[in-house]
């Protein structure tokens, strides 16, 4: 047995992509790690380890060692319930109730705080349920009500955010005051201002330098995260952006503090005031200030970039009303308003007009109108009646239905659907790679290219000290990794999350990349291009003697032990006719041939033309009758009866409406089309004009379709497979990218490496035009952040003036820095507005 484990983790405490490419390198060193994919955007990292070499703890330690925290969350099936118990007045009552609900199976832990009415109670999904925790509560006279948030890791997380972006602006607001007054009083003279005669540099050297430092310190203070996270990064050898920012204001600041000293130590007031226009507070306190900016906008930013799996998580209501039979009445039904996580799998409840579904179920009673739009893109409502599925987040328009819960919480269509948008976001598409090799070594190498540019200055370009470290700093704080960092998933981020939204599942950055370059799409016909629903048109008897009704009858009682849907739709032809069938003797099933069998005591042959001619019948006599029913687009099959060819039986599948017109705009987009089917050719190609499809391959038995796809991949080709997700299960797996088609909410969200929820050719268009408009942007991104370090890095080390040119100033350096890793945020966040229009 394996002892591989997956798991994906958060971890906190990451800044930029050195730190993001640094855990990587450490930890993919480490025996018994086989991969690790960390994603500084989600702030997580996914990891496969061998339980047997190496802990998740030991792992930790190793992170930790590095200067982050990995987070581990509780995963399986012990849950933890928070209720709020009212009605306890001693500690009789709190034992009392731990004594009750320890006792039951499945309980683990009971801990009651009688002074907070709070208790935590931990228990095993499966073998206990919150309800009846709370009735054996309630059975002792206490009221208790479920008092933990419905807030998932990712909720938490962004609730998180919130917080911490409140906390930022503040310091932000304080920052940008106190900087601004800085800025006011160090370069006054320079800008024109009038300053206070008290406060001039010339005539008050001391009182000018002692106001700046006044006015520094409570900025560094305030931003003091960058010392606090970037000088232990650098102590350990895994330098960061926060590195830089700590070494280039902590040297201007330390530069300025001994100016400012020996100032206070000299008595010459001419040597005073030199040293009071040697100062440099101001680039300390307002890069301080500018790249707080800049982080306060990348977070906001990059908190909008989760905005579509918040969307879709808010879907699920709050509460719902309870069926429950009254005690009195075998008829008559209480309604009882619970919480949603009440809700337990068996479960009658109550929809009322106007509200949301709150869970996977059946309807059991009366008829509504649902908007499936949120999950499915299509904005028509459904129809829905007794017997028929709702989904969890879909709304009730019009009647008050009843409705048998199936599925709850987190196994909810829904929730599996916010699963797999927050597994693509957090995956890394292998056009990162670039970046992430580039962003381990960058902070150290821009260490090394600042110190030597101070170098080159002072000793080779004869330059004062002061103007030696002002191209230092410059080039310290130009630098900036997390750009290249946040190119690639920022931008996979937003564009999965709208597809999610347009009803299209990407499930991984990988994915993304490769249906960028598909250049042949090949599509099953039953169920993709055609509605799945084949009925019988054409009967042509040449029995010379039985009826219609005889013939049908004999082929659909043979058919009733299948379970091809072309089987399906001759029962169902029978039935509609009123015709008793019958159960089949001796029922054989051959594959990609027939069936064959006895009803009556008759010998009963069907199927395609191999299957009689591999028992010696003839179909010549009727070629034209077969070619006139295969030009039409159908599917010709043979009955013979006792040895004898006695019909032919005509069945259609009809072409989707919306198939010729997507079709049309997929030959705009540059793509060669193919239906792959195992039709006859004739009615394959009658099928495919129809559609517009000039490629057919047809009369390909359902455990050669890979092979098919395999060939075409062995000429060159990148291909996408479409299909229906379950009878193209191999063929899907087999293309470069699987596209699986759904129908409205009965979907495998398993199946392909890209779901189409709506479950017609609308679907492909939007993935793959989607896929170029993020692998679009994605170069966008990372040509802006590879291009600004390349030129902003040897203009900060003062490459122009060496041509006549300015030299450039710390404060705008620190500002371009902060902007850069904006400008690729709000970039990839362009991609919220992605329209289907082509």
């Amino acid at each position: 047995m394996s002892s591989n484990q997956k798991r994906t983790v958060a971890i906190k405490g990451m800044h930029c992509a050195a730190c993001s490419s640094r855990i990587e390198k450490v930890l993919q060193s480490l025996d018994g790690v086989d991969s690790v994919a960390v994603n500084l955007a989600t702030e997580s990292m996914e990891l496969v380890w061998n339980t047997d070499v190496i802990s998740l703890e030991a792992i930790a330690g190793r992170v930790k060692d590095l200067g982050f925290e990995l987070v581990q969350e509780e995963v399986g099936e012990e849950l933890t319930l928070e209720l709020a118990i009212s009605g306890m007045h001693c500690a009789a009552c709190s034992t009392r109730i731990e004594k009750v609900v320890s006792a039951m199976d499945g309980v683990i832990t009971v801990r009651i705080n009688l002074l907070t009415e709070i208790g935590l109670v931990t228990y095993r999904q499966g073998l206990v349920s919150q309800r009846q925790i709370r009735v054996a509560i309630a059975g002792l006279g206490f009221e208790s009500r479920p008092v933990t948030a419905r807030l998932d890791q990712f909720a938490r997380k962004r609730q998180e955010t919130l917080q911490r972006l409140a906390v930022m602006k503040t310091r932000l607001i304080w920052s940008l005051g106190l900087a601004a007054l800085l800025l006011c009083l160090s370069m006054g003279e320079m800008l024109g201002l009038p300053l206070p005669a008290s406060i001039n540099p010339h005539w008050h050297p001391l009182r000018f330098t002692l106001i700046q430092f006044a006015l520094v310190v409570p900025i560094m203070l305030l931003g003091r995260s960058f010392y606090l996270i970037g000088i232990p990064a650098l102590l350990r050898r895994v330098p960061n952006m926060d590195s830089l920012i700590a070494m280039g204001t902590g040297a201007a600041f330390l530069y300025s503090s001994w100016n400012m000293v020996e100032m206070m130590l000299s008595r010459d007031p001419h040597r005073q005031a030199m040293l009071a226009m040697d100062l440099y507070f101001e680039s300390a306190g307002v890069l301080i200030a500018l790249v707080s900016l800049g982080k306060f906008m990348e977070t906001r930013s990059k908190s909008h970039t989760s905005d579509a799996i918040a969307g879709l998580m808010q879907l699920t209501p709050d509460r719902a009303i309870l069926l429950k039979r009254k005690e009195e009445s075998d008829v008559e039904m209480d309604q009882v308003e619970i919480l949603v996580e009440e809700i337990e799998a068996g479960d009658l409840l109550l929809v009322r007009p106007g509200e949301r579904i709150p869970v996977d179920g059946v309807i059991v009673g009366g008829r509504t109108v649902v908007d499936e739009s949120m999950l499915t893109g299509e904005s028509l409502p459904v129809s829905k009646s007794e017997g028929d599925r709702v989904t969890c987040g879909t709304l009730n328009k019009s009647g008050a239905v009843r409705v048998k819960t199936e599925q709850v919480g987190q196994d909810t269509i829904l929730a599996r659907i916010v699963r797999t948008v927050q597994e693509a976001q957090g995956s890394k598409a292998p056009i990162a790679a670039l970046a992430d090799r580039v962003s381990l070594y960058f902070v150290p190498v821009v260490m090394i290219v600042a110190v030597l540019t101070g170098l080159a200055w002072y000793f080779a370009g004869g330059v004062e000290f002061a103007v030696a470290l002002r191209y230092f700093i410059a080039v310290m704080v130009i630098a900036c990794p997390c750009a290249m960092g946040l190119a690639t998933p920022t931008s996979i981020m937003v564009g999965t999350g709208r597809g999610a939204q347009l009803g299209v599942l990407i499930k991984s950055g990988a994915a993304l990349e490769i249906a960028e370059k598909v250049t042949v799409l090949v599509f099953d016909k039953t169920g993709t291009l055609t509605h799945g629903r084949p009925e019988l048109t054409d009967l042509v008897n040449m029995s010379g003697g039985q009826s219609d009704d005889q013939l049908l009858y004999l082929v659909a009682s043979l058919e009733q032990s299948s379970e091809h849907p072309l089987a399906e739709a001759l029962v169902a032809a029978a039935q509609s006719k009123g015709i008793a069938l019958k159960q089949p003797d001796d029922f054989v099933a051959t594959i990609g041939r027939g069936v064959s069998g006895r009803v009556d005591g008759r010998e009963i042959l069907f199927g395609n033309r191999q299957i009689l001619e591999d028992s010696g019948l003839s179909v010549e006599g009727s070629s034209e009758e077969i070619a006139s029913l295969s030009r039409q687009g159908k599917t010709v099959l043979f009955l013979a009866v006792d040895g004898r060819l006695a019909a032919l039986v005509a069945i259609a599948d009809k072409l989707k409406s919306e198939v010729p017109a997507a079709v049309s705009r997929l030959k705009q987009m540059g793509l060669r089309l193919i239906m792959l089917t195992g039709d006859q050719e004739m009615t394959a190609k009658a099928i495919a004009a129809q559609a517009g499809i000039d490629e057919v391959i047809a009369q390909v038995l359902p455990d050669k379709k890979a092979d098919t796809i395999r060939a075409l991949r062995q000429q060159g080709l990148c291909t996408a497979m479409v299909g229906d997700g379950i009878n193209d299960a191999p063929a899907l797996a087999v293309a470069d990218v699987g596209i699986a088609m759904g129908t409205g909410t009965d979907i495998a969200i398993e199946s392909g490496d890209i779901v189409l929820m709506q479950g017609n050719l609308d679907g492909v268009i939007i993935a793959l035009r989607l896929s170029r408009a993020v692998m679009r942007n994605i170069r966008q991104n990372l040509f802006w952040a590879f291009a600004y370090n390349v030129i902003g890095i040897p203009v900060a080390a003062g490459l122009l003036v060496l041509f006549g040119g300015p030299s450039l100033n710390p404060m705008i350096a620190g500002a371009a820095m902060a902007m850069s890793s904006v400008s690729v945020v709000g970039n990839a966040l362009r991609l919220r507005r992605f329209n289907t229009i082509l």
